[in-house]
């Protein structure tokens, strides 16, 4: 029966149906199909699923987000990160790079994150004679930093059906995101030596710090942004999902009274925007909620650590083969799905294995955004390669090197715990 259910959802997802209705009709058919349940079960547990006082901080992190893109925050940190890192090699490159760790620290979605730094970054890099795939393939991987760096959606949703701290999973990402930031940064100097590209060995200008100081003056606001959100959580000022109406707050003030971009009258629309998108996922949330209570009624739970034992005892082997299944899954099914189905089992296995739970999150959490830039099921590439007005086959010869160096880092994650254990415990005890 499972494998029958996971075939199905697999072959939905493969020709089109989206992810929504894919679980949902996996979840229906599975409770269909087991003698002893009731199809009005499905529905129960959908509802469950999102009586969860940890999600209420989902929608105030999409509508900060959503304020935050509106308010014109994403062009100062750009400006910002071009007077920071603009005089080196491939200058561009690098500054879409810094923008799109610091634009995390605001947004918490890699899907906002990307969107927002392409939008400003790519047409230039495109005039200034970078490859369009380049571009695309970059700013994709950046993005990813989004649900990495604190605040973070992913997590929300995470810790929320793992029932994990969603605070200590954001103080975990910390080191993880700022290790992929540099990680991509490394991989573009090596770009810089490739003699097929010549763009990326032209410099533009040179550090002055009066730029810097210029730049400060009208980017301090949003560089506190990620200080007033982690910083309230460290300093115990208020909880996790109480920052994310702190941080609509925040963004809201600063989009209406200091970079006067957000108008009145252009809050109905950011807030429908706002509810349609967290309709979208809090859908996904119940079905995929529901269809994983069906897996564990179906032993599923029991047969994943059956099959963890018999290929290994030690907790570090144990996390690198739950990450390889999630990669290579993600690389066929959207990554989303793959994190909510597999996240009930995963946190039975490292309570049985002793693994710290907040590196299993992060672990899971960067397989999910490896996995939204693994073609061909690659929504942070597909939103990029939009705006790069570019093909597939373009972004490919580039993605694979930047999903390569984020995988350095996984890897770095699974083998050395302290990266995204360390900072929770000694602020969380």
């Amino acid at each position: 029966m499972i494998w029958f259910l996971f075939a199905l959802m697999l072959g939905t997802m493969l020709i089109g149906v989206p992810i929504l209705l894919a679980i949902a009709l996996v979840g229906y058919v599975g409770v269909a199909a087991t003698p002893g349940l009731v199809l009005p079960l499905f529905a129960q547990k959908m509802f469950t699923q999102l009586d969860s006082f940890t999600l209420l901080a989902l929608p105030y992190f999409i509508l900060a987000g959503a304020l935050m893109s509106a308010s014109g925050m994403s062009q100062q940190l750009v400006d910002f990160s071009r007077v920071l890192v603009g005089h080196l090699r491939a200058g561009l490159a690098h500054a879409s790079v810094v923008a799109s760790m610091v634009f995390a620290g605001v947004s918490g979605s890699s899907t906002a994150d990307a969107s927002a730094i392409a939008a400003i970054v790519v047409p230039t890099m495109k005039k200034t004679g970078y490859k369009a795939g380049f571009a695309a393939a970059l700013i994709a991987t950046a993005g990813t930093i989004g649900a990495i760096i604190p605040p973070s959606m992913v997590m929300v949703v995470y810790g929320a059906i793992a029932q994990v701290s969603i605070g200590g999973l954001f103080l975990g990402g910390i080191v993880p995101g700022l290790l992929v930031g540099i990680a991509l940064m490394i991989t573009i100097k090596l770009y810089t030596y490739h003699p097929q590209y010549p763009e990326l060995r032209v410099t533009h200008g040179r550090f002055e710090w009066s730029a810097l100081g210029r730049s400060l003056l009208t980017v301090w606001p949003a560089l506190m942004g990620p200080v007033v959100v982690v910083g309230g959580i460290l300093s115990g000022i208020f909880t996790a999902t109480e920052a994310g109406a702190v941080a609509c707050l925040y963004a809201l003030l600063l989009g209406l009274f200091f970079y006067r971009k957000i108008r009145w009258g252009d809050l109905p629309r950011i807030l429908l925007e706002s509810v349609v998108m967290t309709t979208m996922v809090s859908g996904v949330i119940a079905v995929a909620g529901a269809s994983g209570w069906l897996l564990g009624y179906l032993e599923f739970n029991e047969g994943a650590l059956k099959f963890v034992t018999s290929v290994s005892q030690d907790p570090t082997m144990v996390l690198l083969i739950i990450a390889i299944v999630m990669i290579v899954l993600g690389t066929f099914v959207d990554s989303l799905a793959v994190l909510l189905v597999f996240a009930p089992a995963a946190i039975q296995i490292s309570k049985v294995y002793g693994i710290d739970p907040f590196q299993m999150g992060l672990v899971m959490v960067m397989c999910n955004q490896i996995g939204a830039v693994s073609p061909p099921t690659a929504p942070l590439l597909f939103v990029t390669t939009s705006i790069a007005q570019c093909s597939f086959s373009e972004v490919n010869r580039h993605v694979w090197w930047f999903m390569l160096a984020e995988t350095l880092v996984l890897l770095l994650v699974i083998f050395v715990p302290p990266l995204s254990t360390w900072i929770p415990h000694y602020f969380l005890g």
